[in-house]
């Protein structure tokens, strides 16, 4: 245990050095990719069950319009209270479709996520009156404790805030992994008809994954909406989806905490790629996953794996203190 945590505070620290001296522009993409990768770790944890969700923008999407709304309507900026609004909206949503697709499995849970999504990215378009349909809502900066973020240095705070709340995600993710939950979302992966002959709702468990991805999905739709200060209906529609599924692949489930660099990796790579050939990042993006699914099926994780494992016999060949027995 007390490895991971003198990692993770390292890794803290060098994210919030480097939140100091990039420049300003790679610091908002830094804080996007941070957002997306929140919600694509809910998409990870059902991965992790042997599930694939092609609708989880419907769940980032409810959280950033609660927010939206919360705001617009209620007047309320403060954004230790409009972000649990986001986290609370995601749950809710969660909840009350996952006890519909909680019964069902492989391709049939992943089209019928999708045409969820569909389904309220169809009510945000037409529902201008309330959403503001396709030109979206604008949202305002937010306060902190009642007082507006201090001025010129809006952006790094907001960065900072997101910096907390992934700190606060990969540290559920890391318990969630190790925990006796954790393992049970393996053995359903493994073989459900198994785990459901050793007395274990497996259907009960689903729907539990399911509602802790979108409190996740939620959550960092809200911090999207917050950093992007405008949303639109775009951000529930089925390819935003696929980019989640897309982030989780090349991350690879081994490790959950690599969604953020699986994240960070996609939304630099599509900036850099749309910024040179506007025309062929989409091929670019799609090229890469061929390259992981071809070569590396386990995505970031299992690159880290090999890389790891190809260092430890140099380290130790190169320690004068270690006998070697040729014998």
């Amino acid at each position: 245990m007390r490895p991971f945590y003198t990692k993770f505070f390292l890794i803290l620290g060098l994210f919030v050095v480097i939140g100091i001296i990039v420049p300003a522009w790679m610091r908002y993409l830094l804080t996007i990719a941070l957002c997306k990768g929140i919600i694509a770790s809910g998409v990870m944890l059902l991965l992790k069950c042997g599930l694939v969700s092609f609708g989880h923008a419907l769940y980032s999407a409810a959280g950033a319009y609660a927010v939206a709304l919360t705001v617009k309507h209620l007047g309320v900026r403060e954004i230790l209270i409009i972000i649990p609004v986001g986290v609370a909206a995601g749950i809710l949503s969660a909840a009350v479709i996952g006890l519909i697709v909680s019964r069902y499995r492989e391709i049939f849970f992943a089209m019928i996520t999708m045409a969820f999504s569909m389904a309220f990215y169809g009510f945000l378009v037409k529902a201008y009156g309330l959403t503001g349909g396709t030109d979206g809502l604008r949202i305002p900066p937010p306060t902190l404790f009642g007082s507006a973020l201090p001025e010129g240095y809006e952006r790094f705070v907001l960065y900072i805030l997101t910096l907390i709340f992934v700190a606060l995600v990969a540290g559920i993710l890391h318990k969630t992994e190790r925990s006796p939950f954790g393992f049970l979302l393996q053995g359903i992966k493994g073989n459900e008809v198994r785990v459901s002959y050793l007395g274990i709702p497996v259907q009960r468990a689903v729907l539990r994954t399911f509602i802790i991805s979108g409190c996740f999905a939620g959550l960092g739709g809200g911090l999207l909406a917050v950093n992007s200060g405008h949303i639109d209906p775009h951000l529930s529609y089925w390819t935003v989806s696929g980019e989640f599924v897309f982030i989780s692949l090349l991350s690879g489930v081994g490790n959950l905490n690599f969604v953020f660099i699986g994240a960070i990796l996609v939304e630099f790579i599509r900036s850099y790629a749309f910024s040179y050939v506007p025309y062929l990042w989409q091929m670019i993006l799609g090229g890469i996953m061929l390259l992981i699914i071809i070569f590396s099926p386990g995505g970031l994780w299992q690159i880290y794996n090999s890389a790891a494992d190809r260092l430890k016999p140099s380290l130790k060949d190169s320690n004068p203190g270690v006998k070697h027995n040729d014998s």
